[in-house]
């Protein structure tokens, strides 16, 4: 049974559309709770035809993309819902009267929860408190274990065929000792559960993941979206990218002190997209120049490096990302991300999927950019139709 509406009317596979892009590229913002707005915007996706060549994720986006990239094509949008309705397993209120008040009580009882029992598959309290151990024990320096989602990650993901090199894969973390951003990425790392936990270790709440002697947190810590990573890249190629956030840098002055909160918490987590690729943008003028110039430079005096230069750029393409943002219901509050109830995960998934189908109606804005376009940024799904 899918999370969709058969309301929804996906337009025709856009195959036609996808093959014009070297790089089909899925970015996934972190996100609690929300991220099962993620799952539905893949879910539509992949009815479409419309697979990725490289998923990249930060925190619930490093889950999700894992899910996604460790599962053959048949089985993805299968297990993405396995995942979301066991750690949506807290049994909570049995119904849920008409009206925004009820659905806030709702909220709040299922975030109240979420504090006092964990999420079944994913996290649960640490017994005796944090604030109890002695420094330096195993539970001193967070307030869950998240053990449970080591067995569930490797229950749900076939990691050998992560490491295939299939699909491109990459997840943020943060190095707690260094403070250092770090992506964990299959073409130069073997993933494994603990890559995709240290991407989620969000601080106090989880503990930091040991990998290789070191130890990592949430990738949030610094950024919140792998999008920068994703066009740092010395490969230039053409690209499609659906970059998929579950916090809105835009929002409503606040009028109240729980407004206050989740004001301060979407602006703290929202992607700088319009940061990054205006710095994308700028870093293309230059090369552009830089091109030029060598262009006018006779050939017996290019070094090997310039060579090489001039070939990368020749081969380089447009990006098109697509940008897809979770708003929030007028209900919902700064818990929203913490928030597991299966009502709200259902309704984050049914939005994703939606949000997706009107993105991809707008054919037109798919298309592949004029090479003289470096960088195009669409926000569809929120264009009146």
């Amino acid at each position: 049974m899918t999370m969709s509406s058969n309301a929804w009317e996906l337009p025709p596979d856009l195959c036609d559309i996808t093959k014009d892009y070297e790089r089909i590229a899925l970015v996934f913002q972190g996100g609690g709770a929300l991220g099962a707005y993620q799952a539905g915007v893949y879910e539509a996706l992949s009815e479409a035809g419309c697979e990725p060549n490289w998923i990249s994720g930060v925190s619930i986006g490093a889950i999700n993309s894992a899910i996604i990239a460790g599962n053959p094509p048949a089985l993805r949008v299968q297990r993405l819902r396995e995942f979301w309705e066991t750690i949506s397993g807290n049994k909570g209120m049995v119904w849920t009267p008409e009206g925004d008040i009820f659905r806030q009580w709702r909220n709040q009882f299922s975030a109240a929860m979420t504090i006092m029992r964990g999420q079944p598959g994913f996290f649960q309290p640490r017994v005796p408190n944090p604030w109890l151990q002695p420094s330096g024990a195993t539970g001193a320096t967070s307030f869950y274990d998240t053990s449970p989602l080591r067995e569930t990650l490797l229950k749900l993901v076939d990691f050998d065929l992560i490491n295939s090199n299939e699909k491109r894969f990459s997840v943020g973390a943060v190095n707690v000792r260094t403070g250092n951003f770090i992506y964990f990425d299959n073409k130069v790392d073997t993933i494994e559960p603990e890559h995709i936990m240290a991407s989620g270790a969000l601080p106090p709440g989880f503990p930091a993941v040991k990998i290789d002697g070191e130890y990592y947190w949430d990738g949030g810590v610094v950024s919140n979206t792998p999008l920068q990573f994703l066009l740092d890249q010395p490969d230039h190629p053409s690209a499609l990218v659906f970059q998929v956030d579950l916090f809105s840098a835009h929002g409503p002055l606040p009028r109240d002190m729980f407004d206050v909160a989740e004001r301060q918490k979407d602006i703290g987590y929202s992607s700088r997209t319009r940061y990054t690729t205006d710095v994308f943008r700028r870093v293309q003028e230059l090369r552009n120049k830089l091109y030029d110039a060598l262009q006018r430079v006779p050939a017996d005096q290019l070094t090997q490096a310039d060579r090489d230069l001039m070939k990368d750029y020749s081969t380089s393409g447009p990006v098109n990302i697509c940008h897809l943002i979770y708003q929030e219901k007028t209900y919902e509050r700064d818990y929203k991300d913490y928030e597991f109830s299966l009502a709200s995960m259902r309704d984050h998934w049914r939005t994703g999927y939606e949000d997706t189908v009107k993105t991809l109606r707008q054919r037109n804005w798919l298309q592949k950019p004029d090479d003289s376009i470096q960088i195009a940024v669409h926000d569809i799904h929120r264009i009146a139709e």
